[in-house]
């Protein structure tokens, strides 16, 4: 299991050719399975159920239709992007279970940051209570959104850490009109990027099997590094 990450911010279009270009590979048996940790530069994506009346103002971001699962959700510098890159085939077919892995994973590691997170159903994605809002308010710190291509899946979830969430004004995040968007900054957590990659990765193996760590032949981490010109 490959764990890689990129510094610098990785145009979208960019990750979803090298994701595509990896799930083939991972199909055909040339490659391993790879999670992949990076930021994107501001933009807005629409997932498959996406509605246009949820694109309230671009604000002059770009807008990229994407084959994932979901609604409309927004990237940026100061949020974690995981993708993962993982074999379906070998973890029982199951996209329903792999989508609560996810979660379970995601809510694990932000419990090691002090962050009480949960998910909720018919709701996508990863919440936490917001009671000094009132007894029922809740903000998404994470979204999900998957695609399954020969059971192989890529795209994943995005947590925010620091992202300038006033982006989110923009759109109606995963189409949830009565809840807000948080972040750990937002909640009064001092965690680092590098804190939450290091909790993501220790709660790793609890959830998905396999332990992920850095792959020496899979170097993400140079500013001049781009998606087309590494092994992915």
């Amino acid at each position: 299991m490959a764990w890689a990450t990129s510094r610098e911010p990785v145009p979208y279009e960019d990750a979803v050719a090298a994701m595509e270009r990896r799930v083939d590979a991972i199909h055909r048996g040339e490659e391993g399975e790879l999670v992949w940790l990076l930021q994107h530069p501001p933009l807005y994506t629409a997932g498959t159920s996406a509605k246009p009346e949820d694109l309230l103002d671009a604000q002059g971001l770009p807008v990229f239709q994407t084959g994932r699962g979901g609604q409309f959700t927004y990237h940026g510098p100061g949020q974690r992007i995981a993708y993962l890159m993982l074999d379906l085939s070998r973890r029982g077919k199951d996209v329903r279970r792999f989508v609560r892995d996810i979660e379970r994973w995601v809510i694990d590691a932000l419990g090691g940051l002090g962050v009480d997170a949960t998910c909720r159903t018919g709701r996508t994605g990863i919440w936490v209570p917001r009671p000094e809002k009132g007894p029922l308010a809740e903000d998404k710190i994470a979204a999900i959104g998957i695609r399954v291509r020969r059971w192989v899946s890529f795209h994943g979830v995005s947590i925010n850490v620091d992202p300038e969430l006033t982006h989110y004004d923009g759109i109606v995040a995963c189409g949830i009109r009565d809840q807000g968007v948080t972040s750990l900054t937002d909640l009064g957590k001092n965690a680092s990027m590098d804190d939450l990659d290091t909790a993501l990765a220790s709660a790793f193996s609890r959830h998905f099997g396999s332990r992920a760590a850095p792959d020496p032949e899979l170097d993400l981490n140079s500013p001049s590094s781009h998606p087309e010109n590494v092994p992915l």
